[in-house]
């Protein structure tokens, strides 16, 4: 392992608030092994602003990972060409282009309907009612999955994501999340044959049509469904919820002094939905002082980095005027998230502004408990409405 200082830390306590710990590690060990987690975290925002890009030091090629036992070789466990080949055949079904001509109506279509079911309730989780279908349903058609039912869309991307983060090797949350991956493949099969006859801009069909192997179409399937739903998901429910508790916040936006966009990228600096990036030391090298040795394993931590006082002033603090630019939410080299583009659409675009236009009259019932670190959201949103 790395000679990195010693950090240790209560899981319990990280997985239900991450940020004193990470304060600390920023602090006085910015580059920490932490045995609970048996990896070495890099902490700081501009160590991980620049080392995410040396991938023939912090590679993302991890055969023994978690990701890929479990859900296949995916485009975002390789580096250099074989990431670029698989991400240029990706690339109609994300493009900014496609995204504006094909998606957003589906989008807007999808959020119209849940949100005329959610006004005759009145009350609800906004995470579970809302933020969960709205991203679902977006994902069945970016995927080609419309055979699929958006509270299994869910389902799958919750246990592959468990799975993924089962780092004390939980015998039934690896177990859930074959199940999970196993019906993905089903819903996969089903569909096969549908998007042959009728070819559209969804990743399957984009992929199929690509020549790419159908292994590795499954393995980028079930990584655009792991990130795919969770991220957003949990970023409308929790930048709703955010708005709710700090009411000057939403009366910027209401008032045209803040965009949606930047309550969306304010939110996701602030929260971090994806808050870590694992990767796999390839060759020894020295960083800040910490050499690290072949097959060691470092974690990128974006939640710390999008919290870091010397970039951002009151880190900690949700402000939707904050200068975003810096932050690295969706990553800051190759792996650059592949499908930002239409989380920004689908949310500042759509789900966001949709809501706040329905529901003019809108409070919090319970306080909202945000839990995770590698993925970071709130289990609930409880909320009363009524509609003007």
């Amino acid at each position: 392992m790395s000679n990195a200082p010693t950090y240790n830390i209560d899981p319990a306590a990280f997985w239900v608030n991450p940020y004193p710990d990470l304060a600390v590690m920023r602090r006085d060990a910015p580059i920490a092994f932490v045995p609970e987690l048996d990896a070495t975290l890099l902490t700081r925002r501009d160590a991980i602003f620049r080392e995410e890009k040396r991938t023939h030091v912090f590679s993302s090629e991890q055969p023994g990972g978690l990701m890929s036992q479990l859900m296949g070789e995916n485009m975002m466990r390789k580096d250099g060409d074989a990431h670029m080949i698989e991400r240029k055949m990706i690339f109609p079904t994300v493009s900014p282009r496609t995204v504006r001509d094909v998606w957003k109506e589906q989008f807007v279509s999808a959020t119209r309907g849940i949100l005329d079911r959610l006004a005759a309730k009145g009350s609800g989780d906004l995470v579970r009612d809302y933020a969960m279908p709205v991203s679902a349903e977006a994902l069945k058609s970016m995927t080609g999955l419309t055979n699929m039912r958006y509270d299994e869309m869910d389902r799958v991307s919750q246990g592959m994501i468990d799975g993924c983060a089962n780092y004390a090797g939980d015998a039934a949350i690896e177990a859930n999340c074959h199940d999970c991956t196993a019906s993905v493949d089903r819903h996969i099969d089903a569909q096969i044959p549908v998007l042959s006859a009728a070819p559209d801009q969804s990743l399957l069909s984009v992929s199929m049509n690509a020549g790419m192997p159908e292994q590795q179409i499954r393995a980028n399937i079930k990584l655009a469904i792991s990130g795919g739903q969770n991220e957003p998901r949990d970023a409308i429910a929790g930048a709703i919820s955010a708005l709710l508790e700090h009411s000057e916040q939403l009366q910027l936006v209401l008032k045209g002094k803040a965009s949606w966009l930047a309550v969306f990228e304010e939110y996701a600096r602030w929260m971090s939905p994806i808050g870590m990036s694992p990767r796999r030391i390839a060759r020894e090298d020295t960083i800040d002082g910490v050499t690290f040795y072949p097959e060691d394993r470092a974690f990128l931590m974006f939640g710390s980095a999008n919290r870091d006082e010397a970039v951002f002033d009151a880190p900690d603090k949700f402000d939707v005027l904050r200068d975003t630019g810096p932050a690295i939410s969706f990553g800051a080299g190759p792996h650059f998230c592949a499908g930002a583009w239409a989380s920004r659409c689908l949310i500042a675009e759509v789900a966001l502004p949709m809501f706040f236009e329905r529901f003019k009259n809108i409070e919090l019932v319970d306080p909202v408990q945000y839990r995770g670190w590698a993925f970071r959201g709130p289990l609930s949103v409880y909320a009363k409405w009524l509609v003007q």
